[in-house]
């Protein structure tokens, strides 16, 4: 087809540049355009995704795949798209490995994301439902339906949240752990239901694959795990560092100061998994875990 010709049908395929290309598609799809006019500047298609597959290494991932500067793979955009599959992914960590531990993390994340796959397709469409109900102490009656607008447009004052809201909306892209931070706040300290963020998240997601997306989401929120998961100030400098704090307009009263003992008091002061035995001194495990790499 030459890069004029359409038969009313098919979407034209040949484009002399890259910019005609967006061009083009804002033409086609003004709605989505005028809902979120930037374009990521990560390239599609196999040749880019072989690209970035070779790139990939998993001994430094296993390291290091919590900081928000670690040696994370990119290739969720590729994996949900279907460019790569699973087990490309999980053959060349193998071949670059001398031992299967080398690599275990790497492969972990993939068979989580095979399992997310897997209730899908069990549960379809049921996995907007609350699988089980709130363990915060909450009722859902408490929890507003509502992205807040200051949220989206990056203006909560709290320099950290404000970035990830920018670079979601801009790159379509966040690190797992900024995800897991921005679905706590939004959920626990804003005391939003998941299903506002997980919406917005797939809304501007390259990766936004509706298992992973949605059944993290839940588990983050508590209502697809036995205790809901939040995290402090510490947490966040250690795997952030402090370019957000330190120019942070509420640096002197930030909201996640503090010990977890202490923000359990003050997020979830009627919870009952408070009264379980905890581990190492603390309700909280700090699960770091990627399921949207």
């Amino acid at each position: 087809m030459s890069p004029e010709s359409s038969d009313g049908h098919d979407l034209r395929r040949s484009f002399r540049d890259r910019e005609e290309l967006i061009d083009y598609l804002r033409q086609q799809f003004p709605e989505a355009a005028a809902v979120a006019p930037q374009v990521s500047t990560m390239r599609g298609g196999y040749q880019a995704a072989i690209a970035q597959l070779d790139a990939i290494n998993p001994l430094r991932y296993g390291k290091t795949r919590n900081f928000l500067d670690g040696a994370v793979t990119r290739l969720s955009p590729y994996i949900r798209h279907g460019v790569l599959s699973l087990a490309t992914v999980r053959d060349r960590v193998l071949s670059q490995i001398r031992q299967r531990s080398d690599g275990e993390k790497l492969i972990t994340e993939l068979a989580w994301r095979d399992y997310w796959q897997r209730l899908y397709w069990e549960w379809g469409d049921r996995i907007w439902r609350d699988r089980e109900p709130y363990k915060t102490g909450w009722n859902l009656e408490q929890y507003g339906e509502s992205l807040p607008t200051d949220l989206q447009a990056a203006a909560t004052g709290l320099a950290c949240m404000d970035r990830f809201s920018r670079e979601l909306q801009a790159t379509g892209y966040l690190h797992n752990h900024a995800r897991m931070w921005l679905a706590a706040y939004l959920v626990h300290w804003r005391r939003i239901r998941w299903q506002a963020g997980a919406r917005w998240f797939l809304q501007h997601l390259l990766d936004g694959d509706p298992a992973s997306n949605n059944l993290s989401w839940q588990w983050v929120a508590s209502t697809f795990s036995t205790k809901p998961y939040w995290f402090n100030r510490e947490n966040l400098q250690r795997y952030n560092g402090d370019r957000d704090c330190q120019d942070c307009p509420s640096r002197d009263r930030c909201p996640f100061d503090g010990s977890y003992d202490d923000l359990a008091d003050q997020l979830f002061p009627n919870a009952e998994f408070r009264d379980q035995p905890r581990q190492g001194g603390r309700w909280h495990r700090d699960r770091s875990h990627s399921h949207q790499r």
